[in-house]
């Protein structure tokens, strides 16, 4: 299938799906945002996924999709349950896929991201000329002005370390293996790329197979991304292509709120099945002491510097709880 010259955006047939959890408001946003969009490509549709919302987002959902007449290329689909991210994600790729013909891409996008004109073009095109790359995510600005890395690196060892000690000297040591590093301002390759928004060529999926729906939250996108580095697809950070973020409005860990509560259970238990599936249990074993080991030193000179947390209330304790002394979480979803 690799073999097939990909589809340029003017014949392209593009689906976007937006998983919604009680941000009606936001996905009527992030839809509208698409209208400009449909121009110049051969086909654009979109699914909101209704992750159970319990809120009456559906209706308000519906209600302002024939409000401001996008009827006729955007749904709504109610899932029967709250399976997390990439079960919602799964409801609506698995009915695509099963079409006569299905989307040549599928663009994954938060409802709490809106895209700048041209973006999904912009994306469209770069997966035309580069046949070898599975999937493709644009710059994400913050605010006006304030580029976001959404490019990333595998977890594993060596960032675990750098994460958890927040040294500058390590972290320049260790550039080549760091997590986030910034955004750069020219298109290139990357490990994995934030689920936001990222445009996903369909011959990816057929051939690696949908999100590991035993993710909640977090996690699900690396799991993918891993997936399709094993089997020689390419991903690729564009930052021609932006799009507008809300960071984390949509699971309500935003401005600044993600320092003052703890971090939920489902991230722990998300980063754990990362790196036993993918990486073996020696590496998620060490990958967790490296933190620990780190964060405890930050810890102490944080608290003799009396510097700010960077992390979210609770946070040591409760992943060397749950990853070392295995203990389980209090229920945080």
């Amino acid at each position: 299938m690799r073999n097939q010259a990909p589809p340029p955006p003017a014949r392209a047939r593009v689906r976007v799906i937006t998983v919604n959890y009680r941000t009606p408001d936001l996905c009527l946003r992030a839809l509208a945002s698409l209208d400009g969009e449909r121009a110049g490509l051969g086909e654009l549709c979109a699914v909101v996924v209704d992750n159970r919302s319990g809120d009456g987002s559906p209706a308000r959902i519906r209600s302002g999709i024939h409000s401001q007449g996008l009827g006729a290329w955007a749904e709504l689909v109610e899932s029967p349950l709250n399976g997390g991210f990439g079960a919602g994600n799964n409801l609506a790729l698995r009915a695509a896929l099963a079409e006569p013909a299905p989307p040549d891409y599928f663009l994954l996008l938060n409802p709490d991201a809106a895209l700048e004109p041209g973006a999904l073009r912009t994306l469209v095109q770069f997966l035309a000329d580069h046949p070898q790359v599975g999937m493709v995510g644009p710059a994400t600005e913050v605010g006006r002005g304030n580029l976001r890395g959404t490019a990333f690196r595998f977890p594993g060892i060596l960032n675990s370390l750098d994460e958890g000690l927040h040294f500058g000297p390590l972290t320049r040591l260790l550039a080549r293996w760091q997590l986030a590093p910034p955004p750069q301002p020219e298109a290139h390759p990357t490990d994995w790329l934030s689920g936001g928004c990222v445009l996903i060529r369909r011959e990816l999926l057929s051939e690696v197979g949908l999100f590991d729906e035993g993710y909640f939250l977090y996690f699900e996108e690396v799991d993918l991304s891993w997936r399709a580095m094993r089997a020689g697809w390419e991903s690729w950070f564009v930052p021609a292509a932006r799009i507008l973020h809300d960071a984390g409005a949509a699971t309500g860990a935003s401005a600044g709120r993600e320092l003052v509560r703890r971090m939920p259970r489902y991230w722990f238990e998300s980063r754990r099945r990362y790196f036993r599936k993918n990486r073996g249990r020696a590496v998620c074993l060490l990958a967790d002491l490296a933190f620990a080991g780190g964060n405890a030193l930050w810890n102490l000179r944080r608290a003799l510097s009396h510097a700010p947390r960077k992390e979210p209330l609770g946070f040591w304790r409760d992943f060397v709880s749950f990853n070392l002394l295995g203990r389980e979480l209090p229920e945080t979803r």
